[in-house]
């Protein structure tokens, strides 16, 4: 079952404490305290107008405007004192990109029953994605239908149970059951083809519920036809690929039904056990021919800055709080309303200079924590979490010696910041420094106002999950102060009129001290972190620790 808002607040107050208002703040002192509300709002703004200025003309990785902001964000760390902590004693690390694109006019998706094949149309009917392993993938099989395409025992759900899908093509509902907690549902709704690959398939193909509007052939084609970014490890292979799928496309509504033309369960039946959350797989008496040509289309020279304020103290200075914000946008592109510079000012211009704002708390410190903290500006986020992946997975510090991660991305500060949404929190001990900095900044802690939306898959935090290391992304929540003013709305119209359009520029009605506020949030967490006696843990039986954690659980 769901839960509903008030059932999820219940939880979150039991978590959090009876009242986060009524927390004691005796770990933070009173000259921390002090530090904290130095923030400047002005300070937030003038790096958001230069790093969103048309002279950076949006930022995308491998060209001159992110080199720009690059070079921008080097400058405020290193003269408020950092040191450098990239590659051969700079502040860079380099992020080697390629991106791969699908040649339409080679690749084709065939519908093959006893008596017919039925050639799609590809950008209507269908769409491929490249796949970096195979220049030229090609493969039929037959196709069987698994739901959600989940396979979530711990969660007492399981598409898979039961069926045999080696060598087939699997076909899946985009999304993941509503009963879910919000997260998890995140997780299970982007690691489908992960899952296929575990359980033999060669092939997947995705569709959407009738109602989810978001996913249409028609809105992903676009975009799909730029093609798909990987970063490349050191022998110069791509990462995060799954080599054992010779195919994997998506397909409109319509087409989805013809899949079942032949199946003793109707598309209607299916659809509808799936959003009442039962699991389900069937054969479909269908086969699919996929052939996919796949072109590298060009080689990106990313990079990551990357900052160090040296810990204190003698032994926990080897331990590391990386603070993490992308540079990254979508550069220019196709013209809105007469724009066509893709600005990102939000997203996410406002993660960078509320952290830049950060790094200068920390750095006026009349003595620095205790651990190290590690400032990193990470590219390629837009194209799928590369540059913050690459760097968890090839960190320039011990990997083990990173005991948690803040990132900022898009926090929404578009009205006073009286609740925030710490999404990652609930997993990790780190749910205590949130609920004490919370506390003392007067903020309600609130659960996920928007699950389907799948946040806590979308940004860099995630590359540090999955990497074992506790980690959070705290976005405001939806108290405005105002009674004629609904946070959710306002978050959710922002998403579908302004997320990645040009319109996301300065001429915004951003909230500058809410901005402040999320300084003052991030500089009081990560200084209590920094200050424990032992590194954050995750919870005891915690999915995401369970799966990533490596020995940093609870027991």
């Amino acid at each position: 079952m769901r839960f509903s808002t008030s059932l999820s607040f219940t939880v979150f107050v039991s978590l959090f404490g009876i009242n986060p208002l009524l927390a004691q703040n005796d770990a933070i002192p009173a000259d921390i305290q002090r530090v904290s509300k130095t923030a400047r709002p002005e300070a937030i703004r003038a790096a958001m107008r230069f790093l969103a200025d048309d002279a950076l003309e949006g930022r995308k990785p491998g060209t001159r405007g992110f080199a720009l902001a690059a070079n921008y964000m080097q400058a405020q760390l290193e003269a408020l004192g950092m040191q450098p902590a990239g590659e051969n004693n700079t502040y860079r690390q380099a992020v080697p990109l390629r991106r791969w694109q699908v040649r339409e006019s080679k690749s084709s998706l065939t519908l093959l029953s006893k008596d017919r094949e039925q050639p799609l149309t590809y950008g209507k009917q269908f769409i491929l994605n490249p796949t970096p392993d195979h220049a030229n993938g090609d493969v039929t099989a037959p196709v069987v239908f698994v739901g959600y395409g989940v396979s979530a025992p711990e969660l007492g759900y399981d598409d898979y149970a039961g069926i045999d899908v080696k060598g087939k093509i699997v076909a899946y509902v985009n999304g993941a059951p509503s009963t879910f907690p919000s997260n998890q549902r995140a997780y299970f709704s982007s690691a489908k083809a992960e899952i296929a690959v575990a359980h033999g398939a060669v092939g997947v193909l995705a569709f959407s519920l009738p109602t989810d509007l978001r996913n249409r052939i028609e809105t992903a084609a676009p975009r799909a036809r730029q093609g798909i970014y990987r970063w490349l490890d050191k022998q110069g292979k791509p990462q995060r690929t799954f080599p054992a799928l010779q195919g994997a496309g998506s397909l409109s509504d319509s087409t989805a039904r013809l899949l079942f033309a032949n199946s003793p369960t109707s598309f209607t039946s299916a659809i509808s056990a799936a959003m009442k959350n039962h699991p389900q797989a069937f054969p479909l008496n269908i086969s699919v021919r996929m052939q996919t040509q796949t072109d590298v289309v060009e080689d990106v020279a990313g990079q990551n800055v990357i900052a160090l304020l040296p810990g204190s103290d003698p032994v926990l200075k080897n331990e590391y709080i990386v603070f993490v914000a992308h540079l990254d946008h979508l550069g220019i592109g196709r013209p809105v309303k007469g724009d066509s510079i893709y600005n990102g000012a939000h997203d996410d211009a406002s993660g960078v200079a509320i952290n830049l704002e950060t790094a200068r708390l920390f750095a006026s410190l009349p003595k620095a924590p205790r651990r190290s903290i590690l400032f990193v500006g990470v590219t390629g986020e837009e194209m799928g979490l590369l540059g913050s992946d690459y760097f968890a997975s090839n960190p320039t510090v011990p990997k083990d010696k990173i005991v948690a991660n803040l990132a900022l991305d898009m926090p929404f500060f578009f009205h006073p910041l009286l609740d925030i949404v710490p999404y990652g929190a609930e997993h990790s001990s780190l749910h205590k420094e949130v609920k004490q900095a919370a506390s003392l900044l007067g903020m309600e802690i609130s659960p996920d106002p928007i699950p389907e939306q799948t946040v806590f898959m979308r940004s860099d935090h995630f590359s540090f999950v999955r990497q074992g290391i506790p980690a959070l992304f705290i976005k405001s929540g939806s108290q405005t102060g105002n009674p004629n003013l609904d946070g959710t709305k306002l978050n959710l119209d922002w998403r579908a009129m302004i997320y990645h359009t040009p319109q996301d520029d300065m001429n915004q009605p951003f909230d500058f001290n809410a901005a402040t506020k999320h300084v003052q949030l991030q500089f009081l967490i990560g200084y209590l972190v920094a200050q424990a006696d032992q590194r954050p843990t995750w919870n005891k039986d915690d999915f995401f620790g369970t799966k990533f954690g490596k020995g940093t659980v609870i027991k």
